[in-house]
């Protein structure tokens, strides 16, 4: 009987220690987090506001002919810089000159005309003082005088009427600028006003259009009145940046009450024709908080819900701190609220801490990908 009864209190007493060994490994603290840090320090951030924008001539004419008839002449290379004045087009001339060729003639006939009829009054005039002629005469003459300066009038319109249209047989560019590719060839019939010759614009100057909030518009009136080289950078749909300074042109006379927006039209220099009329590009407005600001890198920053939080160590603690962010500088991101200066920012290693959990500075360890399973 002893014996059983001492191997019953043996095991018993085994049962019991090993639940107390298990009981304490539970109870025993985690080890300590291996986490590098970082210190929040203040750099010189410039930074940019972004908006989308499209680039504009600042001077575009649709060539159209104002007389009808026949191309006979082009006179000009497609897509070439043409000069103002450049004749371009020629339309069927002959008619034209014929026509203003008539109308000098019918100037010179009225001139003779008129001529005439001042003689004829001088002559009357002298012959009424010695009663050798009636008076009603010399009325007819003064009569046949204001009608013959009338018909003066009317051929030096003519003539003038007869003088444009022959100017309008020749389309001659209204300004500097690239010519695009001809809608019409030789030969080809042309109506007035209907039939598109040909598009011309400037390059130089050249202007690029964006879209802004009304809550913007008294910052950009301020860049109106002053702003540097660096206050716009423009950049172009293959990813580079355009190395000429902007300034603004002009801004809309109106909000558009429907989007809450306005146009601003920002004026570039363009002497090597980089801009084209209708490129999409990204404009970019230098921000007027740019300066020394606090920054982290931006490897450090957690979200949750929209939040943003960082891991600051406190010693062997970890705080976690709620965060504002502001514009992201290369890979840093300045911190607008949340932290100060000297902070020690965890930057590897928090994904598994919680709020005042125990670290140690070091190596984090690497998490092992999962190995796939066999088929």
């Amino acid at each position: 009987m002893k014996t059983r009864d001492i191997l019953l209190t043996g095991t018993v007493c085994m049962l019991v220690w090993s639940s107390c060994h298990n009981k304490a490994k539970q109870n025993a603290a985690p080890p300590p987090t291996p986490v590098n840090v970082t210190e929040a320090k203040k750099a010189e951030a410039v930074y940019y506001d972004k908006y989308q924008g499209s680039v504009i001539a600042l001077n575009t004419v649709e060539l159209r002919s104002q007389v009808t008839g026949f191309i006979t002449g082009i006179f000009f290379k497609e897509g070439e810089i043409v000069t103002q004045g450049k004749p371009l087009y020629e339309i069927d001339r002959r008619k034209f000159l014929d026509a203003y060729e008539q109308a000098q003639a019918n100037l010179s006939s009225a001139q003779a005309n008129l001529v005439k009829a001042q003689k004829d009054i001088d002559r009357y005039n002298m012959l009424l003082k010695n009663d050798a002629v009636a008076r009603q005469t010399v009325d007819q003459a003064e009569a046949a005088y204001e009608t013959s300066k009338s018909q003066v009038a009317v051929a030096k319109a003519s003539l003038a009427s007869a003088k444009t249209d022959l100017s309008y047989a020749t389309i001659s560019a209204p300004f500097t600028g690239r010519i695009g590719i001809s809608q019409v060839k030789l030969g080809a019939q042309v109506t007035p006003g209907s039939t598109l010759l040909n598009t011309i614009s400037s390059e130089h100057p050249i202007g690029v259009d964006v879209v802004i909030n009304e809550q913007d518009i008294n910052r950009f009136y301020g860049l109106q009145k002053s702003s540097t080289d660096s206050t716009f950078k423009l950049q172009l749909s293959d990813g580079t940046t355009y190395n000429q300074p902007g300034k603004v042109r002009a801004i809309d006379r109106g909000v558009n009450n429907q989007t809450g927006t306005i146009k601003v039209r920002i004026e570039f220099p363009n002497q090597n024709d980089v801009l084209k009329d209708g490129m999409s590009c990204v404009l970019n407005v230098l921000n007027s908080e740019s300066g020394n600001k606090l920054q982290i890198p931006y490897k450090a920053v957690s979200e949750n819900m929209g939040e943003f939080f960082v891991f600051v160590s406190l010693d062997t603690i970890a705080k976690q701190h709620k965060v504002k962010l502001g514009p992201r500088i290369g890979t840093d991101v300045v911190i607008t609220s949340g932290l100060n200066p000297n902070d020690k920012v965890i930057t590897d290693g928090f994904q598994r801490l919680r709020d005042s959990g125990r670290i140690t500075l070091g190596k984090p360890a690497q998490q092992v990908a999962p190995a796939k399973a066999k088929q």
